[in-house]
């Protein structure tokens, strides 16, 4: 019998060995005797007309749904959503243990050989979680100097406990992350030491990033800035938070204050060609910093929660604590 592309019952029939039967279209085509040309329309038919409907029944789905509007609220390629805790809120645990999933799953598949890292308690929360493994082949990078402030989550202390967890090597910047006022920043860093650490942030695989307000609720702001600099003034001067000590505003750009010139670490033009670039940041006073990372394209990825993921879509979340 010669069948009609226009005949539902074929379309019904065809569907029914796809969807039901599990059977390749080439099967099909055979069983039925029609060319597979004709079996691949008859599927495209199904689902114009609904007679197809998929419904995915599972708990995940709105969360993927609303990474994939964040994704398209900020224009970068990839966004991880992680379920926050709304009673007793904690912008750091659940994003560092998202992060610690997807970095178990990139160093399965990428064989990534160099990673430089950022610093801050999202990222101790990350490693903290990280399952012992062996990567002797991996180096571990601090992407920026730290502070005199003895905190587990420094950079001196989160490049090696990265190391530690991965079975990896590290390199650490052992430099403070603002000269003094009145350092030669061009001079300081032509010490032989700090040229072989900056060559490594050109051949970064990937580079895992943070973020901050200008608040005290920054580490960087509350122990990080000299004695002279206010967050007032960086206010004043437009940032809106800083991304590895690069103080930015709401456009992405590096806001004109003299504090730009004291900063020790790579510089966000290196950072932007580094093939993979991780931004792990959530919480309320977070959101503008990580629009203007994403806006400055300093963020392929994103880790976060579902609070913050609202706020950037304009939503109220419901939070106490």
């Amino acid at each position: 019998m010669v069948r009609e592309m226009h005949d539902d019952p074929f379309t019904a029939e065809v569907c029914w060995h796809y969807y039901v039967n599990g059977m390749t279209q080439a099967e099909i085509a055979k069983q039925l005797d029609v060319t597979r040309l004709r079996v691949n329309q008859a599927i495209q038919r199904a689902k114009t007309l609904g007679i197809v409907q998929v419904r995915i029944d599972s708990p995940f789905v709105a969360r993927i749904e609303l990474q994939e509007a964040l994704r398209v609220e900020l224009g970068i390629p990839r966004v991880q959503i992680a379920p926050a805790r709304r009673e007793d809120y904690d912008c750091h645990s659940g994003v560092g243990a998202a992060l610690a999933d997807y970095l178990i799953e990139k160093l399965r598949t990428r064989g990534w050989r160099s990673i430089g890292v950022s610093w801050g308690v999202t990222l101790e929360q990350t490693f903290r979680r990280l399952p012992a493994q062996p990567h002797p082949d991996l180096e571990i990078v601090s992407m920026l100097g730290g502070t005199m402030q003895g905190a587990s989550f420094n950079s001196f202390s989160i490049v090696s406990g990265f190391a530690a967890a991965l079975g990896a090597k590290y390199s650490l910047l052992a430099a403070p992350i603002f000269l003094s006022a009145g350092v030669d920043r061009t001079a300081f860093l032509a010490q032989e030491i700090f040229a072989d650490h900056f060559a490594k942030f050109e051949t970064l695989d990937a580079a895992i990033l943070t973020a901050s307000d200008v608040s005290e609720r920054s580490f960087l702001v509350a122990n990080g800035l000299p004695k002279e600099v206010a967050p007032q003034d960086l206010i004043r001067a437009g940032a809106i938070g800083d991304v590895l000590g690069h103080f930015l505003d709401a456009d992405g750009a590096e806001i004109d204050h003299p504090i730009c010139q004291r900063t020790i670490g790579v510089d966000l033009g290196t950072v932007l060609r580094t093939p993979e670039k991780i931004l792990a940041a959530a919480g309320p006073h977070k959101v503008g910093i990580i629009r203007a990372a994403s806006r400055r394209g300093l963020v392929d990825t994103l880790i976060t929660d579902d609070v913050t993921a609202e706020l950037l879509l304009g939503k109220r979340p419901g939070l106490s604590g």
